[in-house]
């Protein structure tokens, strides 16, 4: 929930709420705004036609047992779709996710894409599966966040959310390209894979972005806002469901601060 403490720390949040949902007067709005520090993006790029990527997998769903909370780390995976041609089509795969990965490999001045591959704060980290990645995420989440984010959003439909989100973005040099993204995901998936290198697997998966927004751009101004329906997967479990923001400079890929917002108890 926004803490009444938080509020003016946060300018674009002011009128979040009043603007923005059309709640019931006696519902309690499902928000959340980002801690002080910097949250860390880990972004997973992967697919079920890539016999190497459910050890990956596995990895980005035990992150929260692990003891990485939302508060340190969002994590997210986006299936790609250059390995549906060898026999087994992700369902969770759309081509906006390949291409956002090409965009972050040509601004690292990389040719290759790959799977399973995994972005700190926009940058390759091949070390994911060591004592590497909570070294680097502990520096990460010591530096004062870049930006600040708010959301709240409503289940307004068994078919999507309901989304506010406001940004602020606190160093003036960065304004010109930053940008803010969003994205609704689903946990608790399951495949059984009929074909291709998976064939004969039962696949699990968390995380699995389907709805993706942005770059919403800030053109030079200090905060924008923004609301939004979020389209869920057919079928998908609300509580198992939520919406992640970000901020990124979209010239350096660095991620000024990231925030998830998992679908409150209704």
């Amino acid at each position: 929930m926004i803490r009444p403490e938080a509020m003016p720390r946060l300018t674009v949040v002011l009128g979040l709420l009043a603007a923005g949902l059309a709640l019931p007067a006696q519902a309690a709005p499902c928000a959340a705004t980002s801690p002080e520090r910097t949250v860390a993006l880990v972004e997973l790029y992967t697919s079920e036609g890539c016999d190497s990527c459910p050890p990956a997998d596995r990895w980005l769903s035990s992150l929260g047992a692990k003891g990485y909370a939302p508060g340190r780390v969002v994590p997210i995976a986006l299936h790609v779709d250059y390995w549906d041609y060898i026999g087994w089509k992700d369902p969770y795969a759309k081509p906006i996710f390949t291409g956002r990965q090409r965009k972050m490999a040509q601004l690292a001045r990389s040719a290759l894409v790959y799977t399973p591959q995994v972005l700190l704060q926009g940058k390759d980290f091949r070390r994911w599966g060591s004592a590497a990645f909570d070294e680097a995420l502990a520096k990460i989440n010591a530096k004062p966040a870049a930006a600040r984010i708010a959301l709240a959003l409503e289940a307004a439909s068994k078919d999507a959310f309901e989304v506010q989100a406001g940004a602020e973005v606190l160093d003036p040099a960065q304004r010109g390209e930053a940008a803010l993204y969003l994205a609704s995901y689903e946990n608790k998936l399951v495949s059984r894979v009929t074909a291709g290198e998976n064939r004969g697997r039962t696949l699990a998966h968390d995380f699995v972005v389907f709805e993706w927004v942005g770059p919403l751009e800030f053109r030079g101004a200090p905060s924008l806002s923004e609301r939004r329906s979020l389209p869920l997967l057919p079928g998908a479990v609300a509580k198992h469901s939520g919406v992640v923001a970000f901020v990124q400079n979209r010239a350096s890929a660095e991620v000024l601060q990231a925030l998830m917002l998992p679908a409150c108890p209704g």
